[in-house]
């Protein structure tokens, strides 16, 4: 069939999934970062579920959501590589976008940096393929079944008694002065409650969607053994099924991406959080998340009766961009009008080893301590000593990293100033799993954490959409948008946010929740002025935008750095457990 000229009023839309054919056999998930957190067994499938959507001019958007708990540039790489053999130049890169729902039930290992694989233990290449396989096969099938199909857009919000999310980190988020400050008994509300949504649809009928809300794929928590879609999973699942009941076709599917996750919850946050949840146990905590997904998935349906939507007429543009963000000179307009603010080589901070406070608790109180207190030491000595050659890089470090107690320099491959190996392997298996990549040679030189970060900004009519690498919260991501939205508001009616985007670099706190330091904040990586980085950059990626294209200048070819095969090969661990995909 081919393309109705009319106005722009109709696409070209195909849809398909495909299972990531993957049998959990001992390796550790990604997600908790515990060695314990091991999938024996499967619960449910996981899916690659992808949308092809092609304007009257040709121009042609590719959108994948995986069923994982991050994207990787392993993953991205390995995806544009085959997309580029198969479709040739009919294939753009910036018109691809890739997303994750970030279950922390599913396989990890699937990333060249080594830090966030060392509870797997390390790198499984077979993973990697297997999930690389099964995103190219639902993009290529999605854009060989596409047909004439509306787009249209919605929003709706979540009734404040609706149990599906809560703020994890209420003292940071009431740190922010652009909101209003809210009580324990408030967590609910000190998020984004709206969800936003595209609908697709065929002779006035919804046929599919795809569903923008962000909350944490944590109602399973890190004690169980199961590749599982969590939350997200089941909402997918749910409402896949309404719509083959609706539609009686055999094709539906339902895309339920992240937007604003970094401090929400599926849990309950406030008065006695931890003894609430430690009552949702095993098969407990598997109807917790049926349930959580079940709200996300009525909530949409009710919402796409078309009725209550808006057509999408115009055109398809898209636009991508590495940058270094270890190295972003902040504009002074989101430091408060101070210049020459920098951001830092990436450093996680002792609260990343605390864990959340219901979720994913981490190390030991007592250890957490002694963490602090190294931390602190090291700064005192390290900015006691003026005449040492590396004050000045140590000076800066600090004061770009600003109250965060750092514990891993990334960047450098020092924890606690020392190498890698310098805690002893009793405290903890991943340390002794550290420890061994580490003296065998496997992290010399290869990236701790990605450092080159994808930017992305798509538009379809006009709607557009930020794509965001990392964990970003509630506030920080409505001050993105407002300031991506400033750029194009000539051009477009809605800005809107998907997180877990084309790589992970960690979470995107405020610069005012970023000194509370708790979890988000310690797991902020580039340093207090991150989400200024972001919106520095974003806004001069979204000034391009907004030009024609043969006009805009902006850095195309920038790329993380080849992986060092050597290293990456003594960190692919084959010993300890036996990896298996299933075949075709």
């Amino acid at each position: 069939m081919g393309l109705k000229y009319q106005g722009w009023s109709m696409y070209h839309v195909g849809w398909n999934k495909q299972e990531i054919k993957i049998e959990p056999t001992g390796y550790a998930m990604f997600g908790y970062g515990m060695w314990t957190h091991r999938a024996t067994t499967k619960r449910t499938a996981l899916y690659a579920r992808s949308f092809s959507i092609q304007d009257a001019s040709g121009q042609r958007l590719l959108l994948c959501c995986v069923d994982l708990g991050c994207i990787t540039y392993a993953m991205r790489q390995g995806v544009v590589q085959q997309l580029q053999q198969q479709l040739g130049t009919a294939f753009k890169e910036s018109h691809f976008a890739l997303m994750a729902t970030h279950t922390h039930s599913a396989p990890g290992g699937c990333g060249f940096e080594a830090l966030y694989n060392m509870p797997t233990p390390g790198f499984v290449p077979e993973y990697l393929q297997a999930i690389v396989n099964s995103i190219v096969e639902s993009v290529v099938q999605a854009i060989a079944s596409a047909q004439d199909t509306e787009i249209r857009m919605t929003s709706t919000a979540f009734l404040p008694e609706t149990p599906v999310a809560w703020n994890r980190s209420l003292q940071a988020y009431n740190r922010n002065t652009d909101v209003e400050q809210k009580t324990e008994q408030q967590t609910h509300l000190a998020i984004q409650r709206e969800m936003q949504l595209l609908g697709f649809y065929r002779q006035g009928k919804l046929q599919s969607f795809i569903s923008f809300f962000g909350v944490h794929a944590t109602c399973l928590g890190n004690t169980l053994n199961a590749h599982d879609g969590d939350n997200k999973g089941y909402a997918a699942a749910f409402a896949e099924q309404q719509l083959l009941q609706l539609t009686q076709s055999d094709d539906a599917i339902a895309i339920f991406a992240q937007a604003t996750a970094g401090d929400v919850s599926p849990h309950f946050h406030g008065e006695n959080q931890l003894k609430i949840r430690q009552k949702i146990k095993g098969e407990q905590e598997y109807l917790y998340a049926q349930k959580n997904g079940q709200y996300q998935a009525e909530q949409a349906l009710q919402a796409l009766n078309i009725e209550n939507t808006q057509l999408i007429e115009g055109g398809i543009d898209a636009i991508l961009m590495y940058s270094d963000l270890a190295n972003v000179e902040i504009s002074s307009e989101f430091a408060f009008g101070q210049l020459g603010q920098k951001t830092s080589q990436p450093c996680h901070g002792v609260p990343f080893f605390a864990g959340t406070p219901v979720d994913g608790l981490g190390a030991p109180k007592a250890i957490i301590h002694i963490m602090h207190l190294a931390s602190k030491a090291l700064r005192i000595k390290r900015l006691k000593n003026t005449t040492s050659a590396e004050y000045e890089k140590h000076k800066a470090l600090y004061a770009s990293q600003g109250v965060k107690n750092i514990v891993i320099e990334a960047g450098d491959h020092r924890l606690l100033g020392k190498s890698l190996d310098v805690v002893p392997s009793i405290f903890d298996p991943v340390i002794a799993e550290m420890n061994r990549q580490y003296k065998a040679g496997a992290i010399k030189e290869s990236l701790l954490v990605p450092q080159v970060i994808p930017l992305q900004i798509i538009k379809i009519g006009r709607l557009s959409l930020i794509c965001c690498a990392g964990e970003i919260t509630t506030v920080a991501g409505a001050r993105l948008v407002q300031t991506v939205k400033q750029q194009l508001s000539t051009s477009v009616d809605q800005v809107w946010l998907a997180s877990y985007c084309n790589d992970y670099m960690g979470y995107i706190t405020t610069y005012e929740e970023y000194q509370q330091q708790a979890y988000e904040g310690g797991h902020t990586l580039y340093g207090q002025w991150t989400h200024a980085a972001f919106q520095t950059v974003y806004q001069q990626l979204a000034q391009q935008f907004s030009i024609p294209q043969e006009q805009r200048h902006y850095d195309a070819v920038t790329r993380p750095k080849d992986v060092i095969k050597a290293e990456l090969d003594l960190r692919t661990n084959r010993g300890n457990s036996k990896t298996a995909v299933t075949q075709n």
